[in-house]
């Protein structure tokens, strides 16, 4: 008998190879054979069906800001419940989060049992506004976001994801009106050589063609960019991935420069100097975005939110707190009357509550 954390797939399709089965869940679309696991390690082959081993397998259950996610633009002010399984599709040499996301079924399997009815009812006693699915990357848990974001949109929250865009289109199509907003996170510039070296992934430029599936589903979409020094710092790449956000997701689409710092397996580089987050922004800037952020770097004036118009400060922010708020009631500049890109109403802020 089965546990309770497995339960068929989604999003997968038989082999022409008896047996073997191939998941559509993700660009990598694994072919797998019987009682072998996919790449993320959480999904096996049973007997010819695929099932995820995750559902409702949580290893973090959180009350955060959701300008930690971040999403600068989306419900400023307002606090989201996070959550998280294990496992990952990618193998990034640097996660913060590797004890989780790197966990693989061949080397034990945890968390704490929550069924989508008890993570609303969890979320809604908390005083959360939205649930979040991250830490580790929410596509591999698909079966458990989706049922939880059915009944989490019942009952009045929104849902939000922090991914790094190798879901499918054909899973971003699922998920459809279920999901609101999604951080999606490139690495490095999104070089070739940087995701094949580094995270064990040969082609990051299918996260284009996930944003444009996001983007038609009119899903929030805002981008993150880890700036590592010597490996993924390069200007043109930056310069490349803001161009193609102004042109395809337009000018107003927040994008964030995040700090690295060393952790996991990448020790050999130091933090991400501020001045070269500084030099990325302003190139950013210069190929047509009006909202360019640097991340992980609490007190820097990119932290902010100033109107594209007149340059008055509207959101005063200090790490992931929202300080002051100057917008009106329709989001515009009270000194100019510019309407800024923003989804949703500030919040009231919330403290952070961590149950585990």
């Amino acid at each position: 008998m089965l546990r309770s954390n497995f339960r068929e797939a989604r999003l997968w399709r038989r082999a022409e190879r008896e047996g073997w089965v191939i998941c559509d869940l993700c660009h990598r679309r694994c072919l797998i054979a019987p009682g072998k696991y996919g790449v993320c390690g959480v999904r096996v082959n049973r007997g010819g069906t695929l099932y995820t081993a995750v559902y409702g397998l949580l290893t973090a259950f959180n009350i955060d800001p959701i300008e930690k996610k971040p999403l600068m633009h989306f419900h400023p002010g307002s606090a989201v419940a996070s959550i998280s399984t294990v496992g990952c599709n990618f193998f990034c040499k640097f996660c913060q989060n590797w004890e989780i996301s790197q966990s693989r079924l061949e080397k034990g399997l945890y968390g704490t049992q929550f069924s989508p009815e008890r993570v609303v009812e969890v979320s809604l006693a908390y005083g959360a506004d939205g649930i979040s699915y991250t830490y580790n990357e929410p596509t591999i848990f698909f079966e458990f976001m989706e049922d939880t974001a059915r009944l989490a949109k019942r009952r009045g929250l929104f849902n939000t994801m922090v991914t790094n865009g190798y879901m499918t289109p054909e899973a971003v199509d699922q998920l459809g009106n279920l999901m609101d907003a999604a951080t999606v996170d490139f690495k490095g510039g999104g070089s070739k050589e940087f995701y094949d070296k580094i995270m064990n992934v040969r082609d990051p430029d299918l996260i284009y063609e996930t944003l444009l599936a996001m983007r038609d589903k009119g899903w929030w979409i805002e981008v993150t960019n880890l700036v590592v020094p010597k490996y993924g710092d390069d200007e043109g790449l930056v310069r490349r991935m803001a161009r193609w956000i102004a042109e395809n997701l337009g000018p107003e689409t927040p994008f964030h420069l995040l700090r690295f710092h060393p952790d996991y397996k990448l020790h050999d580089v130091g933090w991400t100097p501020v001045e070269t987050l500084e030099r990325l922004a302003k190139a950013a800037r210069g190929e047509g975005l009006k909202h360019v952020y640097i991340g992980n770097v609490p007190g820097h004036e990119l932290e902010h939110t100033y109107c594209p118009s007149c340059g008055l400060r509207v959101i005063e922010r200090r790490g992931f707190y929202v300080l002051g708020y100057e917008l009106t009631e329709d989001n515009r500049c009270p000194r100019c009357g510019y309407r800024l890109n923003i989804r949703g109403k500030r919040r009231k802020p919330r403290a952070i509550t961590t149950f585990w």
